[in-house]
């Protein structure tokens, strides 16, 4: 039998159990997540929102493309359901159009949290009307074809992060992070003692109490060799 992760291939399945999570990782914000699962799953600063103000979380629905071509994503429409992540990956780096207006509210239609495509999107005016929030590479009024074989449901690099189908997407004005399916209950834990912490800690510095450096900065700055030097006045 050929391995589906060898040649084209469409999965029709994706575990979807961290959908439940996806709410409360939207709130909680791309930068505190990122943080929350040591720095890592960060997409690359250009994938930006279209949108100022832009907020989704959901698994992810992945799909590979050749570059300039957008057969593959137009398979992954049919597979996408209500609170997914469409994620749009290709073989190679591409800045064409792969997503306008039609596909957008295909994907709003079938109730999908969000589109992220790491290359670029047309239609701008009308997508920014539009009620799904898109985060794409760049801008690019070229077109593509649709005569390209890729996969539909496999793990993909997008941003240069990797993206597995059911992996939680969170995106924001900050940008994209992927948390991965099998830690994101850990991962959410994490994230809102961090949120909590820090809750405290602007109420402190709302009343004035913020002292400076901690101990622990104030000794790393000792080990490191860091000298202060007193005013000569």
């Amino acid at each position: 039998m050929t391995n589906h992760l060898i040649s084209p291939s469409i999965v029709d399945y994706v575990d979807r159990r961290a959908g439940s999570l996806a709410a409360a990782f939207a709130e909680l914000g791309v930068a505190t997540v990122h943080e929350s699962q040591g720095r890592s799953g960060l997409m690359d600063h250009s994938i930006k929102p279209l949108v100022e103000g832009s907020r989704a979380a959901g698994p992810a629905v992945t799909c590979l493309n050749q570059p300039g071509d957008n057969l593959m994503l137009l398979a992954a429409l049919d597979l996408c359901q209500e609170g997914d992540v469409l994620v749009v990956a290709n073989l190679a780096p591409s800045t064409s159009g792969m997503v306008g207006e039609i596909i957008t509210s295909i994907l709003i239609a079938r109730g999908a949290a969000g589109l992220v495509v790491d290359a670029g999107v047309r239609d701008v005016r009308e997508l920014r009307r539009l009620s799904l929030p898109v985060w794409a590479k760049t801008v690019s009024a070229s077109g593509t074809t649709k005569g390209g074989p890729g996969w539909v449901n496999t793990p993909v690099v997008a941003g240069g992060t990797t993206v597995r189908p059911g992996d939680v997407v969170v995106a924001d004005d900050d940008g994209v992070v992927v948390v991965p399916l099998a830690s994101a209950e850990e991962v959410l834990g994490r994230a809102r003692a961090r949120v909590e912490r820090e809750a405290a800690l602007l109420k402190d510095i709302a009343a004035g109490g913020w002292q400076g450096l901690s101990p622990e900065l104030r000794e790393q700055l000792r080990k490191l060799g860091v000298h202060r030097v007193p005013s000569p006045h």
